[in-house]
């Protein structure tokens, strides 16, 4: 019985081997194209950051839980096009609001704050002016100060939209409705569809 179990392993890795060696060298060999991601940075970092060339902030507040951060994470955070605009234009945040750690930003020390089974950051509540939804997406202007937090899930389409009108300042010259209609369609309709 083992000599026959020893011959048919012998027979599998003979049979595995000979695949292997008649694969092209150009598949073996090729390198495989690495996914793009964004280069997350932690508050201090990239407050830090700022105090040398400032940019805007683009903050993800997330908890562990949350079925949607992942969603977002999974579906919105893995496009190129998003990718690429986010890490050229933004300084890219993930806050967890429910962390334990204090956040020392300048002068000022957030801390964690319990209430019962869960509690929350004090930054966290600050950002999202105490409407604690997750996720949601904070954009801040270069010196820190808050232009508008996004409760909810945003699918690419949309997040693309919000990251182009903050990012290269429509916020301040026309509506948001406008500027998808207009702007947008015109300038960066071809952007996302291509990535």
């Amino acid at each position: 019985m083992n000599r026959l179990f020893l011959c048919f392993a012998a027979f599998v890795l003979l049979t595995i081997s000979a695949f292997r060696t008649t694969l092209p060298e150009t598949t073996a060999a090729a390198p495989k194209a690495e996914a793009k991601h964004i280069k997350w940075l932690t508050i201090q970092e990239a407050y830090a950051l700022t105090q040398k060339k400032p940019k805007k902030f683009v903050v993800d507040v997330y908890t562990d839980w949350c079925g949607w951060c992942k969603v977002m994470d999974r579906e919105t955070f893995s496009k190129a096009a998003i990718v690429d605009y986010v890490n050229e234009n933004f300084y890219p945040v993930r806050l967890n609001a429910e962390q334990k750690q204090d956040i020392t930003l300048g002068k000022e020390t957030f801390k964690y704050v319990s209430t019962g089974n869960r509690g929350v950051h004090e930054l966290a509540a600050a950002l999202l002016r105490n409407q604690m939804s997750y996720p949601t997406t904070v954009f801040l202007d270069e010196k820190f100060q808050l232009i508008q937090p996004i409760p909810g899930y945003l699918e690419p389409r949309t997040f693309h939209q919000i990251i182009t009108y903050f990012g290269n300042n429509y916020h301040q010259k026309e509506p948001f409705d406008q500027f998808k209609s207009g702007t947008y369609a015109k300038e960066y309709q071809a952007t996302l569809a291509g990535k």
